[in-house]
């Protein structure tokens, strides 16, 4: 019996993944070849849709022919596979960033409800306290323009109508 390189030409083929080779015998000298590559780490189930490669020929035409015919289209399934399971990585990832971003938002969301929610309070106390003549307490309860900068100039504004009533200006008329 003759030595042959089979094993030796199949692994320089450089795929990922488990190859199945089945071998059946035709009609008149017909051999019939099933080959399909099976890459168990690859999660998206479209692999299962690549189709076995399958030769028919004379065991002559196949010992010839067999890796020229199976060699690019096994690493083209291979590399597809490879790259089919990176993309569900990156969009397994995708989605978690986009959690994040938009936990991220709601929480930024919450946190400005929360500060305009303590603004308008402070506005409303100081306002009661206005009605009731009482501007030094008004002053006091307005929120301050160091924790609200957006709204500085409003606040220097009232501060200024309240210690009009409580501290008349010596120099005013």
């Amino acid at each position: 019996m003759e030595t042959t390189n089979f094993f030796n030409q199949l692994t320089q083929i450089n795929i990922t993944g488990d190859l199945q080779i089945t071998i059946r015998q035709g009609i008149e000298n017909q051999v019939i070849v099933s080959v399909l590559l099976q890459n168990t780490t690859c999660g998206d189930n479209a692999k299962n849709l690549i189709p076995p490669l399958t030769l028919r020929g004379t065991a002559e035409e196949l010992d010839n022919g067999f890796f020229e015919n199976i060699t690019a289209p096994l690493q083209s399934a291979s590399g597809l596979m490879v790259h089919m399971e990176a993309f569900m990585k990156q969009l397994e990832e995708s989605k978690k960033n986009s959690a994040m971003e938009k936990e991220k938002a709601d929480r930024e969301k919450k946190e400005k409800e929360a500060k305009d929610k303590k603004y308008n309070d402070a506005l409303q106390k100081a306002d009661e306290l206005e009605k009731e003549g009482k501007f030094k307490e008004a002053w006091t309860a307005l929120p301050k323009a160091s924790e609200f900068p957006e709204y500085a100039e409003q606040l220097r504004k009232k501060q200024s109508v309240y210690e009009h009533h409580f501290a008349p200006s010596l120099f005013s008329e």
